[in-house]
C-alpha cells in the first residue's frame, strides 16, 4: 500500500459523478478535506480526444465517446477484460441461435457486461468516468411533481411495492432552485408552473426557443383525442423543457449553437457536464481525486461503523482510505455493486447497509421504459428536423392524473433529429437513396439515384421526419434487483452486476397508452406514421394483444433509479431522508439509487436537489 493512500480526510466519495461532484463541492467550501475516488481514467485536459472517439466511432451509440473501447479487434470487447466495465446499448441483441454467436447477444457474457437473467433486457446504461452518466445525457433538467412524492397514499394505498417519499414537493422547492443555478438551466418558470409545481425563483437563464418541430406538434395539439379512459380528457398541449443547456453565457460555458448532437457529447460544452462542478470543487483547495480507483469493499468493524473504503487500482494495486464519513455516489447499480460486495470477512455476510428483515439493497431496480414512435408529414409541410438541440419541448400534461391508479404516467419528449434515433437517420435513407435499398421504407420502388434526382428525394423526405420519445413511469418491483454473478467477474476480477429485469402490468398499461397516444397525435397532424413492429426475439419488447403489432418495443432511458430507496423507517428502505444508511450512521448512499419511485421526469435535478440537501446538512451537522 502507497504509503499516500493511508492519509485521512473528512469526507470520503466514491464516484465522480454529478452527486459525488456536488457534495464535493459544498464540503470542500467550508474547509473540509474530501478525497473521491474515481474508477475512471484521469481527465483529459479538453473534450478534443472524446470528440474524436465519437467521430471516429463506428457505431455512434450514447457510450462512443468515452473509454472503455467498446471493441477489440472488430467485436464488442470482453467485459471480462475490463477494469472498469460499463454497460452498452450494443449487448442489447436478440439470442444466439443455432450454436452460431450473434452481435450482441444480450445473454452473453462475453458481449454484455450485466450478466442479465430476464425474463426482459433491462436496456440502460452508463459511464464509469470523471462526470459519469452525465457525459452523455441530453440535459432535461425537470422537477417532479408534487404527487410523485406520494404514490402510496394517492393512488397505490393498498399495493406494496409502492411507497411514499420520506420528503414532500416542499421540502425540496428550495434545492430544486439551488440545483437549477448550480447546473444552469435554461427555462421559463411560468411556463413550468402545472400540475402543482410552484417556483419560489426564477430560472438562471431564459428558455432554449422551440423548434419548428415542436411548433408543428404544438399546432396539432387541440384536436388530439386519445381512446384511453383519464387521458381522453386532457387538454393536450406542448411546453418548452427546462434543460441544463446555455441560452446564454453562463459558468464561462458558451451559447448552444444547435448541434444536435447532446447526446452523446455537445461538441462545445454548452451543455452542463460534472466537470464544471469538479473544476470549482478542486479550486477550493481541499478536494482531491484518485482516479483508476475501483472501489471493492466498504470496511465496517464489529461496532457497524464504516472505517475506510478498500480499492483496487488498474495495476490491481491494492488501497485503502479513511475519513470521518463516507459517501457513496456511484450510480443505482455500481452502488449496490459495491454494497453487496462488501463482506468484511463475513461480519457483514448480507452486504453493508443490507442487515435489516427486508434487505433492501440491489432491490426495487427502475427505469424509464422508452415507447419510441416516428413518423413523416405530408409532402409540402417540411417539419426542418436536424436543426437545434436533441430536444427543445415536450408533452407534459400526462405526467399525472387520477388514471396512475391504472397505468404508468408519463411525458414527451418531441425530438429534433428526424429519424436518427429510429432508424439511423440521415445515413440510413441516404443509403437507400444511393444504392436502391429500403431499410427506411421511404424507398418503396428501391430506386436507385443520383445527381439533382438524389437531392430532391433526401430534401423532401429529411425534411419532414420527426419522432416522439414516451418515457413511462416503471412501478418498484421488488423482484426487479441488482445482484452479484457468482460466475462471471471483471478485468479486476470482481464480481459483475447479474440483474433481473421485468415489467409489471402496470408499466405495460403504460407503454399501451403511449402507443395509442402517439397514433392520435400523428393523426391530428396529418402525419404518416412509419413506426415498425419489433420482432418476436427482440429481448426488449413483449407479446401485448392490444398492440397495433401485437407486440410493444421500449428502449432504456438511462434512468437507472432504485436500488438503495429512502424512507421513514428501517422496514421500508435502505436510507434515511438524508440519504444516511440506517444501519451505519457514518455512511451515506446518494444519487438516484434513493428514489423510492421513479415517477416520469428525468432524474437528474432531483437527484442534485438531493444531493445539495444533504450537503447542507453534512456540513451543518455532521462535520461541523
Amino acid at each position: 500500500m502507497c504509503a499516500e493512500k493511508v492519509r485521512k480526510f473528512d469526507a470520503v466519495i466514491v464516484g465522480s459523478g454529478i452527486s459525488g461532484v456536488l457534495i464535493a463541492k459544498v464540503l470542500g467550501k467550508a474547509g473540509k478535506k474530501v478525497l473521491i475516488l474515481e474508477a475512471g481514467e484521469k481527465l483529459p485536459p479538453d473534450i478534443n480526444s472524446y470528440m474524436n472517439r465519437f467521430l471516429l466511432a463506428t457505431a455512434k451509440v450514447p457510450e462512443s465517446p468515452y473509454p472503455p473501447e467498446l471493441f477489440t479487434k472488430g467485436e464488442l470487447t470482453d467485459p471480462g477484460t475490463v477494469k472498469a466495465g460499463r454497460p452498452t446499448v450494443l449487448s442489447l441483441g436478440p439470442k444466439s441461435k443455432d450454436g452460431k454467436k450473434s452481435f450482441g447477444d444480450w445473454t452473453d457474457p462475453t458481449q454484455s457486461y450485466f450478466i442479465q437473467k430476464g425474463p426482459l433486457a433491462f436496456g440502460s446504461t452508463y459511464e464509469r468516468l470523471n462526470g459519469g452518466t452525465s457525459r452523455h445525457w441530453l440535459g432535461t433538467s425537470l422537477r417532479f411533481v408534487p404527487n410523485d412524492f406520494e404514490m402510496k397514499s394517492k393512488f397505490h394505498p393498498k399495493e406494496s411495492g409502492f411507497v411514499d417519499w420520506p420528503v414532500k414537493y416542499h421540502h425540496l422547492e428550495r434545492w430544486y432552485a439551488d440545483a437549477e443555478k448550480e447546473i444552469g438551466v435554461s427555462a421559463d418558470a411560468d411556463e413550468q408552473n402545472y400540475l402543482g409545481i410552484k417556483f419560489s425563483s426564477p430560472y438562471p437563464m431564459p428558455k432554449i426557443p422551440l423548434s419548428r418541430v415542436d411548433m408543428a406538434v404544438d399546432k396539432a395539439m387541440a384536436a388530439v383525442k386519445v381512446p384511453v379512459p383519464g387521458l381522453d380528457k386532457i387538454a393536450w398541449k406542448v411546453s418548452s423543457t427546462p434543460a441544463a443547456r446555455n441560452s446564454q453565457p453562463y459558468q464561462d460555458r458558451r451559447v448552444c449553437a444547435g448541434n444536435t448532437n447532446c447526446i452523446p457529447i455537445c461538441p462545445i460544452q454548452a451543455k452542463y457536464d460534472p466537470s464544471v462542478t469538479m473544476a470549482e470543487a478542486l479550486r477550493t483547495g481541499n478536494v482531491e481525486v484518485w482516479y483508476d480507483s475501483v472501489a471493492s469493499q466498504v470496511a465496517v468493524d464489529g461496532d457497524g461503523k464504516v472505517t475506510g473504503i478498500d480499492f483496487l487500482r488498474h495495476n490491481r494495486e491494492r488501497g485503502h482510505v479513511t475519513g470521518k464519513i463516507y459517501i457513496l455516489a456511484g450510480n443505482a447499480i455500481e452502488t449496490p455493486r459495491l454494497l453487496l460486495m462488501s463482506k468484511n470477512n463475513g461480519r457483514t455476510r448480507d452486504g453493508v447497509a443490507n442487515s435489516g428483515k427486508h434487505k433492501f439493497v440491489g432491490k426495487y431496480l427502475m427505469d424509464h421504459p422508452l415507447y419510441l414512435a416516428w413518423a413523416l408529414m405530408p409532402e409540402g409541410q417540411p417539419v426542418w428536423g436536424y436543426r437545434g438541440p436533441l430536444s427543445t419541448a415536450g408533452i407534459e400534461v400526462a405526467r399525472d392524473g387520477g388514471f396512475r391508479r391504472n397505468h404508468g404516467a408519463f411525458r414527451v419528449e418531441i425530438g429534433n433529429e428526424g429519424w436518427n434515433f429510429p432508424i439511423g437517420d440521415p445515413d440510413t435513407t441516404t443509403i437507400d437513396f444511393v444504392n436502391g435499398l429500403n431499410f427506411s421504407q421511404l424507398n418503396p420502388e428501391k430506386k436507385a439515384l443520383f445527381g439533382p434526382d438524389l437531392v430532391a428525394a433526401l430534401n423532401t423526405n429529411l425534411t419532414r421526419q420527426f419522432r416522439l420519445g414516451f418515457l413511462v413511469e416503471q412501478s418498484p418491483d421488488a423482484t426487479n434487483t441488482v445482484t452479484l454473478s457468482d460466475q462471471y467477474k471483471d478485468g479486476l476480477g470482481l464480481p459483475r452486476p447479474q440483474i433481473n429485469y421485468n415489467l409489471s402490468n402496470y408499466t405495460k398499461q403504460g407503454l399501451a397508452a403511449a402507443e395509442k397516444t402517439a397514433t392520435a397525435i400523428f393523426n391530428s397532424m396529418g402525419a404518416n406514421e412509419f413506426t415498425s413492429a419489433p420482432a418476436d426475439d427482440d429481448p426488449s419488447s413483449f407479446a401485448w394483444p392490444g398492440s397495433k403489432f401485437g407486440r410493444l418495443k421500449y428502449f432504456g432511458a438511462g434512468h437507472i433509479v432504485g436500488t438503495h430507496r429512502m424512507g421513514d423507517d428501517p422496514s421500508n428502505s435502505a436510507t434515511n431522508s438524508m440519504q444516511r444508511s440506517w444501519d451505519h450512521d457514518n455512511l451515506y448512499l446518494v444519487g438516484s439509487g434513493a428514489f423510492p419511485t421513479v415517477a416520469t421526469a428525468n432524474p437528474t435535478l432531483t437527484l442534485a436537489a438531493l444531493c445539495l440537501r444533504t450537503a447542507d446538512y453534512l456540513v451543518k451537522k455532521v462535520l461541523k
